[in-house]
């Protein structure tokens, strides 16, 4: 018997029998990839290929061709007329004829800069920062758009970028900034119409002065002004490294030293790759430290600026003054402006020291806290405190943590916060709470106008009312060059605050006494009168109105001079009734005065209401030989001046020295200025004035060179308080404005058409031969007004006969003898008289 073939040998064998699974797909897979059979395979791979790639093709053209047929696409016109946002600049000139920033107008902090006139290594240094490629492509970066793809896909979030410098200017002025597949089909579409339309210069100049860099600042002029202080040209290469990093992260980079110095550090190699600069200039810079953030000082004239911003916007409206841009130069001096308002500031503190404003009135102890508590009680309104007034109040607690009092006005209690913006004033110093105040202190407060009784909850103390200390006194300054009218100090109160309340041309006031000289000039004008007239200062009655003097009453017949320097009442509306008000406010209107005055005697003693710049610049006039020019403060915008308007002879030259040196006699030994004469080594002229209740104090004085008014009063037109006249509070002020100046000692220029005669204090009339000294002195006279009559000797006729026989309310008279005492509390200012309009 033979022995059994294994299955191996079976499989060898002929027909008939089996193979294993594992032999038989081995067959067929060899059967598959036959020659003919891999050749047909390709063909139909390839031909599916190329029909998938035509598929794709296609619908991504289809895509392109919808998205691109859209008609909410933007125009890239656009582009060609770019007006972005952008900084006004106020500058004054500088030392080397360079402008130094006074202050900004922006909605948005950029500053347009022409292509050209970019360094062309910053040009580089973006360029190697943010788009290679970007002078080769055609917009669209698709090497870069595959690489991000794989980059991002493979890493699960997105660590790379794909935008080009075109689509990034695209993104930034035509699209949204959506994500949407929408906005990015656009991207590519309007990039791709961007560099078919433009320039790559001009693509560039776009991205440059449009990008983000942080801190509220776009475009690369304000990015090296903000963390440089440069200008463009000025920066170095790692600065320029610097800025060109930021736009990866900006807000980020700029507030994290490391990464900008990273960030810097990739953008210098980047040059050095490219061979932009060489290997010792990147070594520097990569090495050195990443500068600290410029932080430009605050204007020293918000006032200025706030002014400025007023007129751009009434002549190009809100958004054409947002798109600007332009460099206005404006007449302002910074470092007198400071001056004056130092001067300001000085004053009132002083004036808050004297009358315990932001201080404790007054200590109470504590077993007479209850009573004083109980009589506030019985005073404060039943309503609780009316907003606006001032009422005592005792301090209960003192909270230095939360910088804040409590007080109590009498059953009504609240809470003082003392670091709001009169802290400045009142606490210079930046003391504690408890450093200034203590339980049992009398303090005076207000509570706000707006808050009401039951004020905002603000804090936790005073059960969520709220009070603040009470304010002082407020002021301004203005100074105007005589000849030009160029404002060169606009202060509108103690503090410098953008936006806020500019006394100096928004508080209208009464001007009291100030007001005078205006009277005074019609009177000359008319030809009736002269420095000499003799008026009688004696009380009389105007339709039922008694009007008196501030101090003594009366002093019979005076001179128009000495009645100037003594600010007399009666004599001022006696004339202001003989010539008639509405010739006066003529007169005032044509100097300078614009706001609307009231046609009546009030009107002699400041019952009108204007602003200081107006009374300053109407000053001006007179020392201007009677010219009239309105006030300028805008000198040029883009370098193109401004234009000038041509001044009018408001009052004959003549009539104008009359009344300017009639004031100098206002700033001499007697007069109610006379503090000035003490501390000044120039001539100057000028009027107090202080309205009814003492509520306003004013001094506008001149030099040949120079206007300079000055006015103080409370905001809420409160009294300032006994003796507080113009001589006692804005004279200083003045002195210390006059100082910063410097004038030279300079008399004003006599015109043509002056007289001067030697005249009797007593009579007015030419002083007689023989006559003693110290009985005459020179005046001068409009031509043709000088007295033609001899005064008799002293003793020849007495005062009584005098009067008796001569005296009438036209110029003539007897007059008593002129006092060299100084007494500012003779000034006629108003006060007494009550200046209000008649039924």
């Amino acid at each position: 018997m033979q022995p059994a073939r294994s299955p191996r040998s079976r499989t060898r064998t002929g027909a008939g029998t089996s193979t294993s699974p594992g032999t038989r797909l081995k067959r067929r897979i060899r059967g598959w990839f036959t020659w003919p059979k891999v050749k047909r395979a390709l063909k139909w791979s390839a031909i599916g290929g190329l029909v998938l790639t035509a598929l794709v093709a296609a619908t991504v053209a289809i895509t392109f061709w919808i998205y691109a047929r859209d008609a909410r696409m933007p125009s890239v016109a656009a582009l060609q007329n770019y007006q972005p946002k952008q900084v006004t600049r106020i500058v004054v000139p500088g030392p080397g004829g360079k402008n130094e920033l006074l202050g900004e107008i922006y909605s948005q902090r950029r500053s347009v800069v022409a292509y050209e006139d970019v360094p062309e290594l910053m040009v580089h240094a973006f360029v190697v920062a943010e788009d290679a490629g970007f002078w080769e492509h055609g917009g669209i970066d698709y090497r870069g758009m595959v690489r991000a793809f794989f980059v991002n896909l493979f890493s699960g979030e997105a660590k790379q970028g794909a935008s080009t410098i075109t689509q990034q200017v695209v993104k930034n002025l035509l699209l949204t900034p959506e994500k949407t597949f929408r906005r990015k089909m656009q991207e590519i579409i309007l990039a791709r119409r961007v560099e078919s339309t433009l320039s790559k210069q001009e693509i560039l100049g776009l991205y440059l002065n449009q990008i983000y860099f942080g801190q509220g600042r776009y475009g690369v002029v304000e990015a090296a002004r903000y963390y440089f202080g440069k200008e463009l040209e000025e920066l170095d290469p790692g600065e320029i490294a610097y800025l060109a990093g930021l736009p990866q992260a900006p807000e980020t980079i700029s507030k994290n030293p490391e990464r900008g110095a990273d960030r810097r550090a990739y953008v210098l190699n980047q040059l050095l790759r490219h061979g932009k600069i060489d290997e010792a200039t990147a070594k520097k810079y990569i090495d050195s430290k990443v500068p600290g953030v410029h932080r430009s000082p605050p204007s020293v004239a918000p006032e200025v600026v706030d002014l400025v911003r007023a007129e751009l916007r009434a002549e190009h409206g809100d958004a054409g003054l947002d798109s600007l841009g332009a460099e206005v130069r404006v007449s302002v001096k910074p470092a007198l402006q400071q001056a004056a308002r130092a001067a300001l500031q000085k004053r009132l503190r002083e004036y808050d020291e004297k009358f315990k404003v932001g201080i404790p009135v007054k200590k109470l102890a504590a077993d007479k806290v209850a009573g004083e508590l109980a009589r506030m009680t019985r005073k404060l309104p039943s309503a609780g405190p009316v907003p606006g007034e001032v009422y005592p109040a005792i301090v209960t607690a003192v909270h230095d943590a939360d910088q804040e009092l409590e007080v109590d006005l009498g059953g009504w209690k609240a809470a003082v916060p003392l670091d709001g913006d009169d802290a400045a004033r009142f606490n210079p110093d930046g003391k504690k709470p408890s450093e200034r105040f203590a339980a049992g202190n009398v303090v005076e407060v207000v509570v706000p106008r707006g808050l009401g009784a039951a004020a905002a909850n603000a804090t936790e103390h005073g059960g969520g009312r709220l009070a603040r200390l009470a304010p002082g006194p407020e002021g301004a300054v203005v100074v105007i060059d005589v000849e030009t009218r160029k404002v060169l100090v606009l202060v509108g109160g103690f503090d410098a605050r953008p936006g806020g309340f500019n006394r100096a041309v928004q508080a209208k006031r009464q001007p009291g006494s100030t007001f005078k000289p205006f009277v005074y000039a019609a009177a000359i004008a008319s030809g009736r009168y002269s420095a000499a007239s003799i008026v009688n200062d004696a009380p009389d009655v105007y339709d039922l109105w008694k009007p008196k003097n501030y101090g003594k009453c009366c002093e019979g017949p005076v001179r128009l001079r000495y009645a100037l320097a003594k600010s007399i009442n009666t004599v001022a509306i006696r004339v202001c009734n003989d010539l008639g008000p509405a010739a006066v406010a003529a007169l005032a209107h044509a100097m300078g005065i614009e706001s609307d005055l009231p046609e009546h005697l009030s009107l002699s003693l400041g019952s009108g209401e204007v602003t200081p710049l107006e009374l300053t610049n109407a000053f001006a006039s007179f020392a201007a030989g009677g010219r009239h020019a309105p006030p300028r403060i805008i000198e040029s915008i883009d370098r193109a001046l401004a234009p000038r308007v041509e001044p009018t002879q408001a009052l004959a030259p003549e009539v104008a020295y009359v009344i300017l040196d009639m004031m100098t006699s206002v700033v001499a030994p007697g007069g109610t200025a006379a503090s000035a004469a003490k501390h000044l080594k120039v001539k100057v002229a000028g009027k107090t004035g202080t309205s009814n209740d003492e509520r306003d104090a004013w001094f506008v004085g001149m030099t040949p060179e120079y206007a300079i008014g000055v006015w103080i009063g409370h905001d809420d037109n409160r009294p300032l308080g006994a003796k507080q006249t113009g001589g006692e509070l804005a004279v200083p002020v003045f002195v210390d404005t006059l100082k910063a100046i410097g004038p030279r000692a300079r008399s004003f220029e006599r015109p043509a058409g002056i007289a001067e005669a030697r005249i009797d204090k007593a009579t007015g009339l030419l002083a007689p031969e023989g006559a003693p000294e110290d009985s005459s002195y020179p005046e001068v006279f409009v031509a043709g007004t000088t007295p033609t009559e001899v005064a008799p000797l002293p003793g020849e006729v007495s005062t009584d006969t005098f009067v008796t026989d001569e005296y009438g309310d036209e110029p003539g008279g007897a007059d008593g003898d002129e006092t060299d005492e100084t007494d500012d509390a003779t000034e006629g200012n108003g006060d007494e008289a009550q200046p209000v309009a008649r039924p």
